[in-house]
This record gives C-alpha cells, sequence and structure tokens, in this order.
C-alpha cells in the first residue's frame, strides 16, 4: 500500500516494525508512534506549528554540552522525569523516598571522610552548616561505610559546572563510617533558578510558569547489598515548595535546620560561632529484584 491518510497511517507505521526481534523496542516504539499521531491529530498540528516543535528541538540538542544537558532539564519542568522515577522507585515502608537526579550530576568528585569540609574552595560564602545523621536499613540498623555523592548549588544559585573555571564546588563523595555516622561542612542551601537562558527557560516563560526550585541538597546514597537512593532534602519553610519548577518535593524530605549559639559545641565541631546544624538519617532498602538506577552526567548523555 502507497497512499496513506490520517486514518491509515498509524497502522501502516506501525507495521513496518514488523522484523523488530527486540519485545521491549518494538512495544516502546509502538506506544510511541500511536501516541505521537494521536497527539496531532488531537490538536490538528499544523506545518508550521511543527516545525516550531523541530526547531525548539534542535535547540535544546545544540544548547547540551559536557556540563550542561538541556534535554534533561526540559524532562524536569515538563513533569516526566518525576513520573519515570515514580514508576521505578515504589518506596519501600520506611525508606528515604527517591526524586529527579537533575541536570547538574558529576562523575569524579573529591572522596571525603567523617567531618569533611565540602566548602574548601568555595568561591562565595553562606551560612555555616554542619550536617551529620546516619545511613540504615529499613529495619533501622546502621550500614556500615555508605557512599553518600552530595551536590548543591552555591549562593548564587548557580552549580560549579555552569561555570567554566569552577570545579567541584560544594561537591563531595562522602563516605560513612564503620558505625553508619557520616557528617561534613557545607553552606545551607537556597533556592535559586533553573537556567532561563535557553530554550527550556523560553517554553517556561510561555506555560506563564516560574522557574524556581526550592533550597536543597542532592544526595545519591548507596551500599552493598541496598537499593541505591538518589534523592534531595529540601529547606522547610522555603517558599517555593508548594510550586518547585521540578516537582521532585516529597513531605518526609523536608528538613529542619537547627541554629547553634553554643561556641563549645562550634569549638567541638571546627565551626564558626554561631553556625546551622542538619541532622538528617538515610535510610536504605535491601538490594531486590529492582535494576539498580543508572546516574547519568551531562559528559555521558550526549557523549
Amino acid at each position: 500500500m502507497r497512499q496513506f491518510n490520517e486514518d491509515t497511517l498509524t497502522q501502516a507505521v506501525i507495521g513496518r516494525l514488523g522484523k523488530v526481534k527486540d519485545a521491549r523496542f518494538k512495544q516502546i516504539m509502538t506506544s510511541a508512534i500511536k501516541h505521537l499521531h494521536a497527539f496531532a491529530r488531537e490538536v490538528k498540528l499544523t506545518e508550521e506549528e511543527w516545525f516550531a516543535g523541530i526547531k525548539f528541538l534542535t535547540a535544546v540538542g545544540q544548547k547540551c554540552d559536557d556540563k550542561r544537558q538541556e534535554f534533561i532539564l526540559l524532562s524536569d519542568v515538563l513533569g516526566l522525569s518525576m513520573m519515570v522515577v515514580a514508576l521505578n522507585h515504589k518506596t519501600a515502608p520506611g525508606a528515604t523516598e527517591a526524586t529527579v537526579l537533575g541536570p547538574f550530576f558529576a562523575h569524579g568528585a573529591r572522596e571525603f571522610g567523617y567531618g569533611a569540609d565540602l566548602r574548601e574552595g568555595a568561591t562565595l560564602k553562606g551560612e555555616d552548616t554542619w550536617v551529620s545523621g546516619r545511613v540504615l536499613g529499613v529495619d533501622g540498623k546502621p550500614i556500615p561505610n555508605a557512599t553518600l555523592d552530595i551536590w548543591q548549588a552555591k549562593a548564587d544559585g548557580i552549580y560549579d559546572v555552569q561555570e567554566p573555571d569552577a570545579e567541584f564546588e560544594l561537591r563531595g563523595r562522602v563516605k560513612a563510617n564503620a558505625r553508619g555516622d557520616y557528617a561534613f561542612k557545607t553552606y545551607k542551601p537556597k533556592f535559586y533558578s533553573i537556567p532561563t537562558d535557553g530554550p527550556v527557560g523560553g517554553l517556561m516563560e510561555g506555560m506563564k510558569r516560574h522557574p524556581m526550585r526550592p533550597a536543597h541538597m542532592h544526595a545519591i546514597v548507596s551500599a552493598p547489598g541496598y537499593q541505591q537512593v538518589i534523592t534531595h532534602v529540601f529547606v522547610d519553610g522555603d517558599p517555593y515548595l508548594d510550586s518547585d519548577a521540578v516537582f521532585a518535593v516529597k513531605n518526609s524530605l523536608i528538613a529542619k535546620y537547627r541554629k547553634v549559639n553554643s561556641a563549645e559545641e562550634a569549638k567541638q565541631l571546627g565551626m564558626p560561632s554561631p553556625f546551622l546544624r542538619l541532622e538528617w538519617d538515610f535510610r536504605l532498602s535491601p538490594q531486590g529484584k529492582v535494576k539498580a538506577r543508572k546516574v547519568i552526567a551531562p559528559s555521558d548523555a550526549v557523549a
């Protein structure tokens, strides 16, 4: 058959997948074709509109480089990233909930031990904060020697990977000790805007949405025999908790920062006085049949 119309084209395209051996690939492509064609029919998409869409997607790709992943950002603001997380990471009772990875994870961060200072080399100062807690199983037992990948934006709302000369600021791989305890020094996170200088920023403006993210610290917590969790720790009282641009806030991930005025406690921890203290435990589920979530940095995604 050579001639197709809006009623026969979809099945014709799907029919061309007849020789595909990979059943999962065939399922995904069949569904994608059905939904794309249905979308075009539903909105009666014009040629001019579709060309504008192609130009937009081209611009998204052109904005990507080894440090910036505009497609991840697009997925985030459309809620698709959190949808995929929700579908693939059903949290066991008591386990730390998962959220989006975001576009600013970077491999190769320096490893630190207990009490590490992630403020070293930071170009901007913030509110000095001591973060400590435990890595536990859902049964409450400590998990020894877990690894916590930690990263956050600087005081100006910019991540190190967004600047050409910055490298591994407020970022590190913190090792918990044999008792499952971890601790490090950092600055209190602040709310910030996602990048708006690219096509995703233009899309947000067109949707009449603000680009703000509530203050948060990123964490990837992993240990042998346990399911890795990619998550955030949000700041209680932040004005954007109810309107996060990427839909990643969960009530169980909102933390209180406590002000410490004790000069003795500050001296004991090697902190200035006064300082802030965050006490936060991460809880991991035992490794099950769920496939481990691969961490994709911008450099991986655009390779």
